[in-house]
């Protein structure tokens, strides 16, 4: 049975069937709501039922609060629709003319960014192209149904190959074949492009850019675009590490700060092992949150792009809106642990 949901403040229309999510039924009928994780984890996907009813399953999703679902938010990733819907949700106009693909590719290049920081970049054939926003994530698809997902590094006007930032994780089924036994021409199958995290270009805010470890990769991606389109306002990256070590691209860094020194900065920020520098840029100690807001006590007048693992965005999402930051003015793209396929 299928059911009507309306989404507002946009008046759009879709179908939902039973046996599938709000946001599956959106995002295949060409509508693009914000999502990150898709398994319940991030809440990148909250949005608010107005009318009609939803099911979560029998247990609540982490990414949301039993105060929220008693105010009446859902989670659109895991929610299913009991009746016609009437839905609050914010659309992401930019994303409905991309196409998810489901491709082969084969390992162009194997380069060690850090002693656990692979770039893994990815060749599909030759009468393919991955349209892409930049920000953006794929899926690698693993045998047994598992699948892996990494941000896009590149940029979509810099797409002759995919790039991706592989940390090496203890145990991890993907990144144990990267760092041990993928070898350049092997052979991988991806789908993308995912995900809602891009910049909103219609936007004439300053831009902070937050990342933690390998949350970079995105933010490059996103920061590389702006800079092929033409920096005209401040753009200050904050990447969080827990050594200098693990500032891991210092040419790029360096001649992004060179080349669009009126519009860049970069304030790296080390938690374990504080330095003087890292990266030939003087290093704050602690964590990328504190140091935005030492820096920048009013964000009301920002559009904050963050990535990395879920405690960093957590803790600065918290911090960033209790000083008044605006929900939509925060973007983000939290790292979660990928859950296997049953």
């Amino acid at each position: 049975m299928a059911f009507d949901v309306t989404i507002q403040p946009s008046g759009h229309t879709f179908e939902v069937e039973d046996d599938e999510t709000i946001l599956e039924a959106g995002i295949r009928q060409g509508f693009a709501f914000p999502y990150g994780c898709r398994n319940g984890a991030c809440g990148s996907c909250k949005g608010r039922v107005l009318q009609g009813e939803v099911d979560h399953g029998p247990t609540k999703p982490p990414g949301i609060t039993e105060a929220e679902l008693a105010d009446g938010m859902a989670l659109f990733c895991q929610a299913v629709a009991v009746d016609d819907l009437e839905i609050e949700v914010r659309e992401i106009g930019a994303a409905r003319d991309i196409v998810v693909k489901t491709l082969p590719c084969r390992v162009a290049a194997l380069n060690r960014l850090a002693d656990d920081v692979m770039e893994l970049r990815l060749q599909l054939p030759a009468s393919e192209r991955l349209q892409f926003l930049a920000g953006q994530y794929l899926d690698i698809l693993l045998k047994g149904g598992d699948r892996r997902s990494y941000s896009l590094a590149n940029a979509p006007h810099d797409d002759d190959q995919l790039v991706l930032h592989v940390r090496n994780l203890p145990g991890g089924r993907f990144s144990t074949m990267v760092f041990e036994e993928l070898k350049p021409k092997g052979l991988l199958r991806i789908e993308g492009p995912l995900g809602s995290f891009f910049v909103d270009e219609d936007s004439p805010r300053p831009r902070l850019f937050i990342g933690g470890g390998t949350g970079f990769g995105p933010l490059k991606g996103m920061l590389d675009h702006l800079a092929a389109e033409g920096l005209d306002r401040p753009h200050h990256l904050f990447w969080g590490a827990r050594a200098a070590d693990g500032i891991y691209a210092p040419e790029w860094l360096q001649k992004m700060a060179a080349e669009h020194a009126e519009h860049f900065r970069f304030t790296p920020v080390l938690s374990d092992h504080p330095t003087a520098t890292a990266a030939d840029f003087p290093a704050i100690s602690g964590w990328p949150h504190d140091a935005v807001l030492a820096e920048y006590p009013d964000l009301s007048g920002f559009d904050v792009y963050m990535a990395g693992p879920p405690a960093m965005i957590h803790a600065a999402r918290e911090a960033f809106l209790a000083v008044g930051l605006p929900t939509d003015q925060l973007y983000y793209d939290s790292f979660e642990p990928a859950v296997p396929a049953e």
